[in-house]
């Protein structure tokens, strides 16, 4: 009964990597997409939203037919300003990049939670559309108050990005003082101490 068992487990692992091997070298394109919002201030009060895409492929055939559309930016709370918030591609090779980008005007102030877009493509192999979902945005404070900046923090800010370079300034500049300098004084002390 122990070795019909063992057969049986070893029957059943020979399959199970014989499938996955066979999973593993089918060509299926593997999309990766990055969704990045940035916040831009403008003069005027307002504040602007830069939405870009990067859709990779790691997979080890090309996807067709590639379109991204983006619905989270609700009209009553953005306006479109430039570009589109879908886009549509002929094809995507393997290994391949491809950059979208729109701009957005808020209309509203209040923190903003934007959904994944999505990305349907077209594999030769199979009828259905497939879909990848982008990364989750961070939430975004629109419009929000900042606070004025003090100035004990914009120092702060200047000595860690300036810090080291000032440091090793003035070690260079008291190197060259000290070597520069006459050494008269030195050589007083001693002839005093020789009377």
């Amino acid at each position: 009964m122990a070795i019909a068992l063992a057969k049986l487990l070893i029957s059943a692992m020979a399959v199970f990597m014989l499938v996955s091997a066979s999973f593993a070298t089918s060509e299926v394109p593997f999309m990766v997409v990055h969704k990045k919002a940035t916040l831009n201030r403008l003069k005027s009060g307002a504040e602007r939203v830069t939405v870009s895409f990067d859709i990779y492929n790691q997979g080890s055939s090309s996807a067709y037919d590639v379109t991204l559309t983006d619905n989270s930016w609700v009209k009553a709370k953005f306006d479109v300003v430039n570009g589109n918030t879908s886009k549509s591609w002929e094809r995507l090779d393997a290994g391949g990049i491809l950059s979208h980008s729109f701009e957005l005007e808020a209309k509203v102030k209040g923190v903003f939670y934007g959904a994944p877009a999505v990305v349907t493509f077209r594999i030769p192999t199979k009828p259905a559309l497939q879909e990848a979902y982008s990364t989750p945005l961070l939430p975004l404070d629109i419009l929000a108050d900042k606070p004025p900046t003090n100035m004990l923090d914009v120092g702060k800010r200047i000595l860690a990005k300036y810090g080291s370079l000032v440091s090793v300034i003035s070690m260079v500049v008291l190197f060259i003082y000290l070597v520069a300098t006459p050494k008269s004084n030195v050589s007083k002390s001693s002839s005093k101490k020789k009377r």
